[in-house]
């Protein structure tokens, strides 16, 4: 098997480009491990972002044959042919495959991902259901691997969009029946470059690694925005 791998260093003043990387596919061999291998026997210059091993941290999250996965996932005998290996659309390359991700993380702080509260705490653990406890389930699941944001055309279009990582987790605090934020958290995604901007395109539902339905979230965001607005919520 061989990998075309997305090469480029701002530092060096050169253009970017494909380097090709014979790789022996082993069974049970991941793109992680792939590259792994070719960082330690042909090139230790390639740059690539990596942790947990197990589809828990996110980090390795990058383009493979055009579509963004976890390279600790995504096991060679699915891909076929030449495989192109590029860093995540939509985020400035630090270098190689390893994307500046602070454009993203920067989405969050934008609709204050936390609890708010409006009584005193109480003396032990605020209690939920667990019908409650069900709404949060699938959202809790997202390890903000970027994934979503990278595939989104709307993001492209239009850096300022919010994404559907952000809104999944302002959903995960509005559906959160210990948040006491209400409107004070909906205006902050009830605007045109919030929930308004999706197009409900699902590339963000078609390429999470974790199976999560971002556009779910955001259309019942949606829903309460529109409740607000007439004052039914």
């Amino acid at each position: 098997m061989t990998l075309n791998v997305f090469r480029f260093d701002p530092e060096a003043g050169r253009p970017p480009r494909y380097d090709r990387f014979p790789v022996e596919a082993m069974p049970g061999m991941s793109l992680l491990e792939a590259l792994t291998e070719i960082a330690e026997r042909q090139d230790p210059s390639l740059a690539f972002r990596y942790s947990c091993r197990g589809a828990v941290c996110g980090s390795c999250a990058m383009s493979v044959q055009g579509r963004p996965r976890l390279a600790c996932q995504t096991q060679l005998k699915d891909l076929r042919g030449e495989v192109l290996v590029a860093p995540l659309p939509h985020l400035p390359v630090i270098k190689d495959l390893v994307v500046e991700m602070g454009p993203f993380y920067q989405r969050f702080e934008e609709i204050m991902p936390y609890l708010i509260r409006r009584t005193p705490p109480p003396e032990r653990e605020l209690l939920q259901a667990p019908r409650e406890r069900r709404l949060l389930d699938e959202v809790a699941d997202c390890v903000w691997c970027g994934a979503c944001y990278a595939s989104c055309p709307t993001v492209r279009q239009g850096p300022s969009y919010l994404g559907p990582a952000a809104l999944l987790q302002a959903y995960r605090f509005a559906a959160d029946s210990r948040d006491e934020g209400g409107r004070e958290g909906l205006r902050l995604v009830d605007r045109e470059e919030g929930v308004w901007r999706c197009h409900t395109v699902f590339n963000c539902v078609e390429v999470c690694p974790k199976k999560i339905n971002p556009a779910r979230a955001i259309q019942a965001l949606k829903r309460k925005a529109l409740l607000g607005r007439f004052k039914l919520w």
